[in-house]
């Protein structure tokens, strides 16, 4: 806005800048979709959606593979912490990379909820890599699918919530099939361990936190995706490489992926980049659809990297998984019809009752005509 005074008539003119003329990086983005430098603003929303839902399937599924395909490697299982630390320093250099592409460099989130967003992501990322070591990649993601159970009882214990019928149905659903899915496993897998149950858990209830985190940092201060990825995981790498040099546990992992340079930092290399991709579609969801909807899509997405786990890497199978998987199942369809009620209009018995009736009477009067 460019103001001129002149002397002689003492008047002000106002010139406010067209729409083509640079004005504030921050006004100028409200609107845009950006995702791994492409805008996604010129799609409309169904399209946007199902682009994301695509990006997130595709990558997320690679990643899972890969990510089994590392703890495959004979010797790799005690190194679950620093697999999540080279996955955060490529994280943040793709972060870097991408930041560098787009018009606005600025920082918009305030530190401290960096930091808080960095420890959620370091206790959901490490533990869930390191429970690996201990649990089939299964049970792992059954395990995942069931982030309800710790947001209800959060709010049960600590804000004093109460819930419907069909969230309550839907984290008893979910409960049974864990305790289900976890017995069946731990009959027949060898590598079985309790620990990698309470590794899981903590990351279950991180996890549980962090995408309500996220949508409200990223809507309050209009962040972009690429931003919230360096600085989350590039705080989170200092925090992971301060625990791991207290703990003496860096050396022995790094002359470990030392001597198999291509199977542990080859694969971790496309881990991370499947990933990277993979998380910056799911921020998109998570900024323009909301948080509920992000986390539909991606349980759909690690229901359907259990069938291709047991699809490309052999392991011991029973049909306990499939049944305590569909209770799974069941939990987020109960989940999901409770936040959307307005939307999704199940029938009643009595409507049911109705209608069978009235299929009976056509039919009846069909064959009398």
């Amino acid at each position: 806005m460019d103001l001129k005074f002149n002397n002689s008539r003492k008047y002000i003119s106002i010139t406010v800048p067209s729409k083509t003329q640079t004005m504030s990086p921050h006004i100028k983005s409200i609107d845009d979709i950006v995702v791994l430098g492409i805008n996604l603003s010129r799609f409309n929303k169904l399209t946007q959606f199902f682009i994301c839902v695509a990006g997130v399937f595709v990558f997320y599924l690679i990643y899972g593979y890969l990510q089994e395909l590392i703890f495959s490697v004979e010797g790799f299982k005690p190194y679950g912490w620093y697999l999540t630390l080279v996955q955060f320093a490529f994280y943040s250099i793709f972060g870097l990379i991408e930041l560098q592409i787009i018009q606005d460099k600025r920082r918009r989130i305030p530190g401290k909820t960096y930091m808080i967003i960095a420890f959620l992501t370091v206790g959901t990322m490490g533990l869930s890599n390191t429970s690996l070591g201990y649990l089939n990649y299964p049970t792992q993601v059954i395990f995942k699918c069931c982030k309800l159970i710790p947001v209800m009882l959060g709010g049960v214990f600590i804000q004093g919530k109460r819930y419907n019928v069909a969230d309550v149905s839907a984290a008893v659903c979910m409960s049974l099939g864990l305790i289900w899915f976890t017995l069946a496993d731990s009959t027949i897998a060898p590598n079985f361990n309790l620990t990698g149950v309470i590794l899981i858990s903590l990351a279950l209830c991180a996890d549980a936190v962090i995408g309500n985190v996220q949508e409200k940092a990223m809507k309050l201060h209009n962040a972009s995706n690429s931003e919230m990825v360096l600085y989350s995981y590039s705080i989170g790498f200092v925090y992971i490489l301060l625990g791991l040099t207290c703990t003496s546990g860096l050396g022995p992992a790094v002359t470990f992926c030392s001597k198999n340079l291509m199977r542990t930092y080859g694969y971790a290399f496309l881990f991370s980049l499947t990933g990277y991709f993979g998380i910056s579609f799911v921020l998109a969801l998570i900024k323009n659809f909301g948080a509920l909807l992000a986390v539909t899509v991606t349980t759909g997405r690690k229901a359907m990297t259990i069938v291709l786990s047991f699809i490309f890497f052999a392991k011991p199978f029973t049909f306990q998984y499939i049944w305590s998987g569909l209770l799974v199942v069941l939990g987020i369809f109960l989940n999901v019809y409770s936040k959307n009620k307005d939307k999704i209009k199940l029938p009643s018995i009595y409507d049911l009752i109705n209608k069978t009736v009235e299929v009976k009477k056509s039919r009846t009067l069909a064959q009398t005509v």
